[in-house]
């Protein structure tokens, strides 16, 4: 077994470890969404945390690990008679992003259970990670239906598997951690909630810090056992704290005034529901028996909610997480215990305001986080938007705000796809209405009874049946073919040529591209953009699932210059030609945002036609806006729109909720014109 990084040994990110902690102090807490750009010991930390928590008495021989104090009465392989047990280390499972349903919650043998009656069922993921750490990576990029299965065990302490009426139930209480990279797209609202705690973790700015990273890596990586022995010494006496607390929490005191500061606290920041409040009156308790404590103090709670309340507070996915600190202590102190007076918590580095606020362990002489570093939690409030560029010509124009945003009816991709689950196109998919039955191509996942039975039934003399049981065979057995709704490729190509900024269009055309994002975000599509203007077309934003990047992208477009058509539909075609190769399931929709006007070098009106004829030759599903406007109008957007096979819509008829079926019209007119 290879030697993991010390949890000690990690250098800063303070509230990453104290919410760690904590979460290892209080289960009940709700485990951690650690968000962070690449490359900053998101997953080291977490993998660390693992050698820190307590061993656990679990009974002999169960797969479930059943306490042996208490055993499931439930328990797939019990009744277990009590007894001693064994101790073993806590576990810490890691749940890979393209994980199967049966592997994390386990598969039920359908063929044993139809025919013998028998449960015979093989745990996953969850049962492994019972009683210890549930790790998962880039969780953002894991399946929907996937993530509702685990934070439903998550908040239920048990799992449930079902096929078909035969139904299997045991014991799934762990520590979740999800690590995620918030460039390549977010969390719904609704499973960020879920998480008790957040934190935003970034690379130190500090030259100083950072040496100091390398060189413990280094010296890692030369010897892990030696390194992991020079802080061994910090691990037991941590490990030591993290057993005197849990042993201390149920003895803390949540007062009357505590609870009233942290209702307040929620109400002042308007977050949805009650989980924020229980989640902040868990964690101020969990900081009060971290700092030896067995009384909850204001600090403890203004730390609590820090760490609990800021992912609760996105409105929509281009709000960055964050919380405003000074109405935060405005509000504690309105609420403050008159009991309490002005004395300060205790100050000292075992209390809640050393080590980011809740006591972190001492980090040896490395130089601390300095006041406003990306690890302190001021710094990770608020993601600050790209600066926008400067214009680049004579003719060229500063960026301009976009227009509010508007809800649109859905654009979908015609036919029937297998794409990655989504809200758009119609697909087959493993969640859906049932449409029919195949025979299984591997492990059978979702049995169709009924084509079962009467693929089984003309056999059940040849195979001699005698009792009440059906003879089922490996070759009865049906998988049911299911139709949902997939996510697609959504590839905006906005022209921001001079001519779409005359009579300050820019801004209703912006405003428009962000409806339409929304809209994507809503039904869990990739966005790409190009941007075209001047001599040539630039990919603004390579293909990904965070539209809030495409919305940074799109608020610091600059306009100005020729209309490069040809080249910002040329570079469409070599994006989707190599995301087809990528991702060959997920079908694209082209999204052009133009005048259709076409200027710079020889025979632009005639080439980008040519470029769009590219498009449709392909089949890719496309649509227009046209952005002209005016009393006189060219209609040159419609011939685009002709040639890539689409349909074009106006801006206004954009907003009028107008544009129902736009991609399925498109093709249909492409067939009449073939």
């Amino acid at each position: 077994m290879s030697t993991r990084y010390p949890f000690t040994a990690v250098v800063g990110m303070d509230d990453l470890r104290l919410a760690l902690l904590l979460n290892a102090v209080s289960p009940a807490v709700g485990g951690v969404l650690v968000r962070g750009e690449k490359g900053t010991a998101k997953s080291t930390a977490v993998r660390a945390l693992a050698d820190l928590l307590p061993e656990v008495a679990v009974v002999a021989g169960c797969r479930f690990s059943c306490d042996p104090a208490a055993p499931d009465a439930q328990c797939p392989d019990g009744p277990h008679e009590s007894g001693p047990g064994t101790a073993r280390a806590a576990r810490m499972v890691e749940l890979p992003v393209g994980a199967s349903e049966d592997r994390l919650v386990g598969a039920l043998d359908i063929e044993r259970a139809l025919g013998e009656g028998v449960k015979a069922f093989e745990p996953g993921l969850l049962a492994d990670a019972h009683r210890g750490i549930l790790y998962v990576d880039e969780v953002n990029l894991l399946h929907d239906h996937l993530i509702d299965l685990l934070l439903d065990a998550a908040a239920m302490g048990s799992s449930y598997v079902e096929r078909e009426g035969v139904s299997v139930r045991h014991a799934a209480r762990f520590l979740l951690v999800g690590t995620m990279n918030p460039e390549e797209g977010e969390l719904r609202p609704q499973l960020l909630d879920r998480f008790g705690l957040t934190v935003e973790v970034a690379a130190s700015r500090e030259p100083e810090q950072r040496v100091e990273v390398v060189r413990r890596r280094l010296a890692y990586d030369d010897d892990p056992a030696a390194f992991a022995a020079r802080w061994a010494e910090e691990e037991g006496a941590l490990r030591e704290r993290i057993v005197a607390a849990r042993e201390l929490l149920p003895s803390v005191v949540l007062g009357d005034a505590v609870l009233l500061q942290i209702a307040a606290t929620c109400a002042a920041f308007e977050v949805d529901g009650m989980r924020a409040d229980i989640v902040m009156a868990r964690t101020a308790t969990a900081l009060a028996a971290w700092a030896g404590r067995t009384e909850v103090t204001s600090e403890d709670v203004r730390q609590a909610a820090l760490l609990a309340l800021p992912h609760r507070r996105r409105r929509n996915p281009f709000d960055a997480p964050g919380l405003d600190q000074d109405k935060l202590d405005e509000t504690l102190e309105q609420f403050q215990d008159e009991s309490e007076g002005d004395d300060d918590p205790d100050p000292g580095p075992d209390g809640p305001g050393g080590g980011g606020g809740g006591g972190v362990p001492p980090q040896g002489d490395s130089p601390e986080s300095p006041a406003g570093s990306p690890e302190s939690s001021e710094s990770s409030d608020t993601v600050e938007p790209p600066a926008a560029p400067a214009p680049s010509g004579p003719g060229e124009r500063a960026a301009v705000k976009a227009a509010e945003p508007f809800r649109t009816k859905m654009l979908s991709v015609p036919g029937l796809g297998e794409g990655a689950a989504g809200r758009r196109s119609r697909a087959r998919t493993d969640h859906g209405r049932t449409t029919g039955s195949r025979r299984p191509q591997g492990a059978l996942t979702k049995l169709h009874l009924t084509a079962t039975v009467q693929a089984a039934a003309p056999h059940q003399r040849a195979r001699g049946r005698s009792g009440r049981g059906l003879v089922v065979r490996r070759d009865d057995l049906r998988q049911a073919t299911r139709e949902g709704r997939e996510g697609n490729l959504v590839l905006f190509v906005v022209d921001a040529s001079g001519s779409m900024a005359a009579r300050q269009r820019m801004s209703a055309v912006k405003g428009a591209v962000l409806s339409l994002l929304l809209d994507a975000y809503q039904r869990r599509d990739k966005v790409g953009l190009i941007t075209f203007r001047g001599k040539e077309a630039e990919l603004a934003l390579p293909p990904t699932s965070s539209v809030d990047a495409a919305a940074a992208r799109l608020e610091t477009l600059p306009t100005g210059g020729r209309t490069p058509l040809a080249a910002g539909l040329l570079k469409a075609h070599d994006v989707l030609r190599v995301e087809r190769l990528r991702d060959p399931s997920r079908r694209p929709l082209l999204v052009v945002v133009t005048d259709g006007r076409a200027t710079g070098g020889p025979e632009p009106v005639a080439l980008g036609a040519r470029a769009a004829r590219l498009h449709a030759a392909g089949g890719t599903a496309s649509v227009v806006v046209d952005c002209e406007s005016g009393m006189v109008r060219l209609g040159l957007a419609g011939d685009l729109a002709r040639e890539l096979g689409g349909t074009a819509v106006t801006l206004d008829e954009l907003r009028a909720d107008s544009i129902a079926g736009l991609v399925k019209d498109a093709t249909g007119t492409s067939r009449r014109a073939a």
